[in-house]
């Protein structure tokens, strides 16, 4: 017996030991290894299973733990007990002398989302008792996510658990300790079914095995949920909790649906002093700029800030008001501001069609102090590109939508409060269908209207009073007319991904269906440009933001691919003007907490500098008379592409190209035509390709005679006089 004994003890010692060596070799492994390179499912065991296994050295405060309490029912698929937390000593002695400084269990003003909407919680993060589907999964509970047209297994628009009874649960592991205060919620996203939760409680843990409610004085709290399935709600704790588990228990529901819910934590992590808690692709940015959110007077104030730090260089000047008379200003970037300078090209960026797609105007605000501030620090990247480029930023094309937006904040407004102007007009839709007008000369060939393939004039009908036209929207097209705009980008939200015209498909009994322009490459590769130099938007690793993965074609998508849409910015710009203009999705979150701003901006800023540089991608020239004066609205012609565009004012004009050698023509009535061929390179800058024209004879014949005070009368009218007169003079 005392053999066995021995025996016994040794052998457990020996497993002891193995189960150490094991832990100590995992351990070794996952320092070694950085953490964005370990294999995901690693980094999800070991930080949901060892999180207390590496001490906090020389740090005082401990996670808090359980007590004893009033157990819940036990089920096999969790143990819930009812404890309250056991301060630690410093938190004890923090609360005792607390006359100068705060308690670590202090609410801050603001505690930012975790960021189950922004992605920031990953799918491996979400946990829930059951679903209904794979597509109504635990990963799928983010505030505010769509479901797909079609609600397909793969993308729908909630979690929504597979049985309802008050045993059903999702849980958001926060991979570190966390200051939970409060809960926000939403029904499912849905066109043919109405799905939400009306009451919840809300527990926490620190090892997803025990839990403990949220309690007050009479027992467990039981918050107010939902009333509809799309206005979020939410719901503070009464006393902020440190764990690193949060559940939420749906206790009630819409009786005539089922158990739904879209969720956002808010939420202070706590110092991490041995650095265990890793978060992948965390960026901080060293740029010194405004990273808040501007309401319109703090937009209007810092504009005024970025002009006096820059007077040289900047001007602010408004293209017309909004329907409840807001001044719609812009900033001009130039080092010439106010005029247009011969051969120098007109770009934009415009934000804030949809007034609750916030982070592109906050872009466009970080973009113009970012500009200033590097153009006085002789950054030559960006002082060639204001010498050589008049910019245009227009933060706020919405006011009146943002100021519903902002008044609701940055989580609360849901998917489309502020969207529309004050009038219930998307303004992003607002233009004219030139696509169909053009489309139907085509394949009526025989018919007496010939509509050109560029600078299509706008319909009558939809000039006149009566129309259904933004005053917005009117505003932007006489500035759009006013100023030759080569390329243009308008930043919107709620996607990562860049689309390119047309956004209409051509035929009427299709919803979506690639429909390129003649200038198909060319828009692919400005779309390319912007996507590819974005820190997300071609990540193979990234996650869709809601049901489309624009992977497979590198972060771009051809706009009515996506879904048709008559009368869009884009197309409206490239049939109408010169401009080039693309459609660009900076993110996920259309208005992000402000703590996201920074890593936003780095996520953006290399994009936005890259694609204002693809402006002087191409050809670019001008064309003269023998006299050398510029001759205005020369049409410029490209072999193979069907779209030409037409000189400014002072016979200048620019032509986005991707490199190759092309044979450009240019006519202008009364001067006859000329051909050349230009090259374009590969290096950044546009290729000069300045034409010289003559007038025709018969223009010189019409120039003297109208010298004279007579007009040039035509051989036929001349020989039908002839002959009336001989007509006479035989009777």
């Amino acid at each position: 017996m005392i053999a066995l004994s021995k025996k016994g003890s040794c052998s457990s010692q020996f497993c002891l030991a193995l189960c150490a060596f094991g832990v100590a070799l995992l351990r070794d492994v996952s320092q070694a290894v950085p953490m964005d390179d370990q294999d995901y499912y690693l980094q999800e065991i070991s930080n949901r299973d060892h999180y207390y296994s590496f001490p906090y050295p020389g740090e005082e405060f401990f996670p808090f733990t359980e007590q004893p309490g009033e157990e819940g029912p036990i089920r096999a698929a969790e143990t819930e007990e009812h404890s309250r937390f056991k301060p630690s000593r410093k938190e004890l002695k923090a609360k005792k002398s607390n006359k100068k400084g705060k308690s670590i269990l202090e609410t801050p003003p603001d505690c930012p989302p975790l960021g189950l909407e922004t992605l920031k919680i990953t799918d491996f993060q979400l946990h829930a008792s059951t679903a209904k589907r794979y597509g109504l999964g635990a990963h799928r509970g983010r505030l505010n996510i769509q479901a797909g047209v079609n609600e397909n297994d793969f993308y729908d628009g909630a979690w929504c658990a597979g049985r309802n009874d008050p045993y059903q649960w999702i849980e958001v592991d926060a991979r570190r300790l966390t200051k939970f205060t409060g809960v926000i919620t939403q029904g499912r996203n849905s066109l043919w079914s109405s799905n939400w939760v009306t009451s919840y409680r809300v527990l926490v843990s620190n090892d997803s095995h025990a839990w403990t409610a949220v309690r007050n004085e009479s027992g467990d709290v039981i918050f107010e949920g939902n009333s509809e399935k799309e206005i979020p709600v939410l719901n503070m704790l009464p006393e902020p909790l440190v764990a690193r588990y949060i559940r939420i228990n749906p206790r009630s529901w819409f009786q005539e649906g089922s158990i739904c819910m879209r969720l956002e934590i808010l939420g202070c992590p706590l110092p991490d002093p041995n650095n265990y808690y890793h978060r992948r692709n965390e960026m901080t940015t060293t740029d010194n700029l405004d990273f808040k959110h501007h309401n319109y007077k703090e937009m209007r104030q810092l504009m005024k800030t970025v002009n006096k730090m820059c007077p040289n260089i900047t001007r602010i000047y408004n293209i017309g008001k909004s329907n409840q008379g807001l001044k719609l200003y812009a900033v001009e970037i130039s080092d010439n501001p106010g005029e247009h300078e011969v051969g120098e090209p007109e770009f934009r960026y415009i934000a804030g069609a949809h007034g609750n797609e916030v982070l592109g105007r906050e872009l466009i605000l970080l973009l113009m102090q970012f500009m200033c501030q590097e153009y006085l620090a002789g950054n030559p990247r960006i002082v060639h590109l204001i010498e050589d480029t008049r910019i245009h930023l227009l933060p706020s094309v919405n006011p009146d939508g943002y100021d519903k937006a902002y008044k609701a904040g940055s989580e609360l407004g849901g998917w489309s409060l502020g969207r529309w102007t004050q009038d219930g007009i998307d303004i992003n839709n607002n233009f004219p269908d030139l696509n169909s007008l053009l489309w139907e000369s085509e394949d009526q060939k025989k018919s007496k209207r010939k509509v050109p393939n560029h600078h299509i004039p706008i319909p009558d009908w939809y000039l006149s009073e009566n129309a259904t036209v933004a005053v917005e929207t009117r505003a932007i097209i006489a500035w759009m007319e006013k100023i030759p705009f080569v390329l243009g980008g308008n930043l919107q939200g709620g996607e990562l991904v860049v689309a390119y015209p047309y956004d209409m498909v051509r035929s009427m009994w299709k919803t979506q269906d690639y429909t390129p322009t003649p200038d198909d490459h060319v828009f692919r590769w400005l779309a390319y440009s912007y996507a590819s130099t974005h820190r997300l938007m071609t990540d193979a690793r990234r996650r869709a933001c809601h049901t489309e993965d624009f992977q497979k074609e590198d972060g771009t998508v051809n706009g009515a691919s996506w879904h048709t849409v008559a009368g869009s910015i884009n197309d409206f710009s490239y049939l109408h003007t010169n401009c080039f203009e693309l459609s660009i999705y900076v993110g996920c979150d259309k208005y992000p907490h402000e703590s996201e701003l920074p890593e936003e901006w780095e996520n953006n800023r290399e994009s936005l500098i890259v694609f204002m540089e693809q402006v002087h991608r191409g050809i670019k020239g001008i064309v003269k008379d023998a006299h050398g004066k510029g001759i205005p609205n020369a049409v410029i012609s490209v072999e193979g592409v069907n779209h030409d565009i037409r000189t400014g004012a002072d016979g200048d004009y620019w032509r986005l190209l991707n490199p190759g050698e092309y044979v450009v023509a240019v006519k202008a009535e009364g001067y006859t035509t000329a051909t050349k061929t230009c090259e374009v390179g590969y290096d950044m800058g546009a290729t000069q390709c300045d034409f010289t024209i003559s007038k025709t004879n018969l223009s010189r014949i019409k120039e003297i005679m109208k010298k004279f005070g007579k007009q040039p009368i035509s051989l036929s009218i001349r020989r039908l006089r002839q002959r009336a007169r001989q007509w006479r003079q035989q009777r």
